[in-house]
């Protein structure tokens, strides 16, 4: 995927809470006007002239840890989410749509009143299958321009789309073979985890459904505009023209159009007052997924029209194609019609770059606190055996510029790199840091060794905050290792895979293997939106390793599976990796008359090694729940999900091991924690002693508490706090209390913010008590007076 007017990767990026709770306060609209304002500033859509900077960026470099994505830049178009308004698909595959819904969301937030999609024709069908849960996008226009339509024009470039079809393949509409265009893949005979728990077949599974097409990409040519030449003010006035006057002005225009101008009797010639005009290079954006598609591509008649062409040279073209592809001689071949002045851009599993810089800092320095709890961030290894190219050709990394204008160059400025030794340093340098770090550590020796406190469980948070990922917390997901070959996954938010990866490095495919099950507390896209790219991801890894595709048991309210059946129908095929076990199911007391959820029950307690797994409903939105797990050896984990003060939880998770519980807000804000069903500090840490929880860590924070929450007098030697890439078994929990000093002294810039954030809304709240109990001790004859604005004549009086 990639995008005009965005500087985020649409791989893995923001996605809004979508909700189907209870109705909330609504915010004031934003002005939609203000859009239609910057476009009239800018002019004409596509108007002669042009900006004078435009690159191509790299935002996602094609690595498995964060997809790909590119972005386009001219200085009409500054880099604010705000302003994408036309989105480019080059197929329906999760790796391309996978952070489209939070995209969409976070525009409409931002009060964007209209968004274009191109690319491939089940993009309507997709959108109609994000709102199963994220109901009507109200507020935000959005349009599907089919990849049939006439050509797209704005102030910088015209893009056109070009279809790609498979080899001996036809796109959707027309006749299609009777076997799968896809791999191969384990078929399941029926889905039991339909949406009422009956048995059915699993509709699509092993066949070509109607309206999905994995046999057609979509590439595009985009043609930079004309852009005229800029006029030489200083050559003018040397020459004696009148610069500074109205008769300059027709002077400038003329010479601009490349015209000759008559001045005093003289002949002026263009090029003496005017730098030559830039008749606008070309850049393509290809996807070629895999080696079916290389023949197409080599053979596209609308390709060859610019190869070797001097009247439309193509500066770059983008390839998103893995190594395989790469290494067949006839795409090779086909770069190199090109010519020796195009350059390339590979974009594809063997580029590796980081992308997150703040949580690549944010770890290493968390890492001199306790090198258990919080690991090194690890990162996959380059991969071997990468193409050689007879072409000018570039990897992608992130942030990494190609500038079509004024000069074509590559410009590595902006690259993230990472420098642990330089994070190190500036957490040594804190006030007081480096005294409470060595406070802590004089207590630590009197711990017991980590290998008498036993490994198991060991839960990692991979996202531990709320709504929307950002640089620091990515949104709800904790892995659950029970053992070192069986582990769970509690919530599956936007970008977990990627997280992973940055935990795991190499070693995820192992991970993933090891893979029994998935809990998705309830349908808001920051809990389930990463699970169908686990669902691939893990598909991939099993292959790697030589094992079998079985279906991934997934425990989850009904209506989840609503969506994957859309999904599968129209975009990719998924339901043969799935078997959906109906959260309300597991709920104590309840009946389930299916034999075959039954099994499947069965199977998950078996699979994950589990006495208990159960649910209950939780205060948050409809069909929202919680878990909790029971291991034979007698540890008891209570997962809340997203919820207020739950007494449904509290009975369930009696004498809990470990609570994990949400603390989206701070105390004193719990006005907007009902309005946004969520818990407060202290209100999380109450439910944990109610439910005589032997230790309770908090999670899931809102985004204003980026690196660290406010702490509440309740905490204790029972309760911590988690961080994304945090690592705790049950036998370091006593330890993590004893972080809390260095954290504080770490982040004691960012807590002394808080405080006077906090401190300044405390006094508005008393200010306005005070106004209010005044005003309702004052006689109405006196308070109506004081209401009254004042007359014209007073405000003329004042003025004097």
């Amino acid at each position: 995927m990639w995008a005009l007017r965005s500087l985020l990767g649409l791989r893995y990026v923001a996605g809004r809470t979508m909700s189907q709770g209870p109705a909330r306060r609504q915010r004031p609209p934003k002005d939609p006007l203000r859009h239609l304002r910057t476009r009239e500033k800018r002019g004409p859509s596509w108007a002669p002239g042009g900006p004078n900077t435009v690159y191509v960026q790299v935002v996602a470099a094609g690595g498995r840890d964060a997809g790909a994505a590119l972005y386009v830049f001219s200085e009409y178009n500054r880099l604010k989410v705000s302003r994408l308004d036309n989105i480019f698909l080059t197929r329906m595959h999760w790796a391309n749509v996978g952070g489209l819904c939070g995209m969409i969301l976070t525009l409409k937030e931002t009060g964007l009143p209209k968004c274009v999609l191109s690319g491939p024709p089940q993009l309507e069908k997709y959108l109609d299958a994000i709102k199963t849960f994220s109901g009507p996008l109200k507020g935000i226009d959005l349009a599907v321009r089919p990849h049939s339509a006439p050509e797209y024009k704005d102030e910088t470039m015209t893009v056109s789309q070009v279809p790609i079809c498979r080899e001996g393949e036809q796109a959707a509409g027309t006749p299609q073979p009777a076997s799968s265009p896809e791999r191969p893949r384990a078929q399941p005979a029926a889905d039991p985890g339909s949406a009422e728990g009956e048995q059915r077949p699993a509709e699509g599974v092993g066949q070509n459904t109607h309206g999905r097409d994995p046999s057609l990409v979509v590439a595009f040519i985009c043609k930079l505009h004309l852009k005229k030449g800029n006029f030489l003010v200083l050559k003018a006035k040397e020459l004696g023209l009148p610069v500074g006057t109205a008769a300059i002005a027709p002077i400038i225009a003329a010479v601009k159009d490349g015209k000759s101008v008559t001045y005093e009797g003289r002949e002026i010639l263009p090029e003496e007052i005017c730098t030559p005009p830039d008749p606008g290079v070309a850049f393509v954006v290809v996807e070629c997924p895999d080696e079916g598609f290389i023949q197409p591509v080599c053979e596209n008649a609308t390709f060859r029209s610019y190869q070797g062409n001097a009247e439309a040279p193509v500066a770059l073209v983008v390839h998103m194609a893995p190594e395989s592809v790469l290494l067949d001689s006839r795409y090779q071949q086909w770069m190199e019609r090109f010519g020796p002045d195009t350059q390339h851009l590979v974009l594809n599993e063997h580029c590796e770059s980081v992308h997150n810089l703040r949580s690549h800092k944010i770890q290493t320095q968390l890492n001199l606190i306790h090198s258990g709890i919080f690991p090194p961030l690890a990162s996959l290894r380059p991969q071997e055996g990468g193409a050689t190219f007879q072409v000018p050709t570039v990897r992608g990394q992130c942030l990494l510029k190609y500038q079509l204008r004024p000069r074509r160059e590559w410009q590595r400025d902006a690259v993230v790199t990472c420098n642990p030794e330089e994070f190190i340093a500036e957490a040594m340098e804190l006030p007081g840091f480096r005294e409470r770090l060595q406070e802590y550590r004089a207590t630590a020796q009197d711990d017991p060794p980590a290998e008498e406190r036993g490994r198991y469980p060991e839960v990692v948070f991979l996202g531990t905050g709320s709504a929307i990922p950002m640089k620091i917390r990515n949104v709800s997901s904790t892995l659950v290792n029970v053992s070192s070959d069986t582990t769970l996954l509690l919530d599956c938010g936007e970008g977990t895979f990627g997280q992973l990866c940055r935990h795991y490095g190499d070693d995820v495919d192992r991970v993933l293997g090891a893979l029994a099950a998935v809990f998705v507390s309830h349908l808001h896209a920051d809990h389930h939106t990463g699970l169908l790219n686990i669902l691939l991801q893990r598909e991939r890894a099993l292959a790697s390793l030589g094992r079998p595709l079985r279906p991934l048991l997934v425990v989850a309210p009904t209506q989840l599976r609503t969506w994957l059946q859309q999904y599968h129908n129209h975009c990719q095929q998924v339901l043969q990796h799935v078997s959906v076990i109906p959260a309300k199911c597991l709920q104590q007391g309840a009946e389930v008359s299916n034999p075959d959820i039954e099994r499947l029950i069965s199977l998950l307690l078996e699979t994950c090694g589990l006495k208990e797994f159960q649910t209950c409903l939780v205060r948050h939105c409809k069909h929202a729940f919680g878990c909790a797990l029971v291991h034979p050896s007698g540890w008891k984990l209570v997962y809340s999900g997203d919820t207020m003060p739950c007494e449904a939880l509290v009975q369930m998770g009696k004498d809990a091991t470990l609570l994990i519980h949400e603390a989206t807000l701070e105390d004193g804000l719990e006005e907007e924690a009902v309005e946004k069903t969520h818990s407060t500090t202290s209100q999380a840490i109450g439910v944990g002693m109610r439910m005589h929880a032997e230790f309770i860590l908090l999670n899931h924070f809102s985004q204003r508490y980026a690196k660290i929450p406010l702490f509440s007098p309740d905490f204790n030697e029972k309760v911590g706090i988690a961080f994304d890439h945090m690592k705790v078994s049950l036998g370091d929990l006593p330890t993590v209390p004893k972080l809390m000093a260095p954290l504080k002294a770490l982040f004691a810039g960012d807590l002394e913010e808080m405080e006077e954030r906090r401190e300044k809304r405390e006094l508005r709240q008393v200010r306005a008590a005070l106004l209010a109990e005044v005003g309702d001790g004052e006689p109405p004859q006196k308070r109506a007076h004081a209401e009254r604005p004042p007359s014209p004549q007073s405000k003329k009086v004042r003025a004097q």
